[in-house]
């Protein structure tokens, strides 16, 4: 699941984030953790402009700092960025933060890559916003370099050439997973040709078989042969009968139904999902989260 609190987009924020804080998400944490979720994520932007502010609000705490704190207080549960948008960053830069979020964590790290949409954060960081896509190409693949095995990476790119240059920590992972965001026909090209994994954004369910069917298809032709995990972000949930107004695509219920109907997700090929839980307090939350962690999660 995707962490509340640390941001909180009018589009999915529930009332009580905006009283929360660290506390809340330490909690949040422990509990995806002591229920079997498979990763927490956090989400990321620099700066939102005063134009989109209102719809997007300008809480978006860093992902490296937050997942940082959060690997602090886990022990299992595995650490996405959803998503870095890594081309507002050297390279270099990118892979010292995460290199060093996996080896602190013990090889928790999931990268997950996007090539960002607020146009004012890339003109005040003095990067090309019309060429973000060419730009998370390479970021990409110089990431892999960075975040591989050797201590002095090399990459010899059109906007990026680095060698000779050595980091550590290296991290943990031999090979840190590069997950790619978006459901455009580029992010799903991109995620078809360089990704370890895919995560659509928005995309309904009727869709994603056609999305799946494109993401093989190109990845074939690309001759990458490597597993690719496939995503998806689920409708919002709620486990029980609420007794309060949670939205009409809501899916509620006893846990056989809920199961069923998320089983559909692996019959379509989607190996992750990545859910979100309708909530009042930080205890509903929790609470929501334990209970799909012991009666829903073990019928998937």
């Amino acid at each position: 699941m995707q962490l509340p609190v640390q941001s909180q987009s009018t589009m999915y924020a529930e009332a009580w984030e905006a009283d929360a804080g660290p506390g809340d998400l330490v909690e949040i944490a422990r509990t995806a953790d002591r229920s079997g979720f498979d990763y927490i994520a956090s989400c990321d932007h620099v700066a939102i402009p005063r134009r989109l502010a209102a719809a997007m609000s300008t809480v978006w705490y860093d992902p490296v700092a937050t997942l940082g704190f959060l690997a602090g207080v886990t022990e299992r549960v595995r650490l996405l960025s959803h998503v870095a948008v890594v081309g507002l960053r050297h390279p270099l830069l990118t892979a010292k933060q995460y290199a060093t979020l996996d080896h602190l964590s013990g090889g928790r790290l999931i990268l997950g890559v996007g090539a960002g949409h607020v146009q004012e954060e890339f003109e005040v960081l003095g990067v090309d916003f019309e060429r973000r896509g060419a730009v998370l190409d390479e970021c990409v693949d110089a990431l892999r370099a960075a975040l591989g095995p050797d201590e002095f990476p090399t990459h010899h790119g059109k906007l990026y050439d680095f060698e000779g240059l050595g980091q550590l920590p290296r991290p943990t992972q031999e090979r840190v997973p590069v997950w790619v965001g978006g459901s455009s026909p580029a992010a799903v090209r991109r995620a078809a040709v360089r990704g370890d994994g895919w995560l659509p954004q928005g995309d309904p369910r009727d869709r994603l078989p056609e999305q799946i069917a494109r993401v093989r298809r190109l990845r074939e032709e690309a001759g990458v042969s490597d597993p690719l995990t496939v995503g998806a972000i689920t409708e919002p949930l709620y486990v029980g009968e609420p007794g309060w107004s949670v939205g009409r695509r809501t899916l509620t219920g006893a846990p056989e139904a809920l199961a069923e109907s998320l089983r559909a997700y692996r019959a379509m090929g989607v190996h992750q999902i990545q859910v979100r839980f309708r909530s009042r307090s930080r205890t509903e939350l929790t609470d929501q989260m334990a209970a799909f962690g012991a009666e829903v999660a073990p019928l998937l």
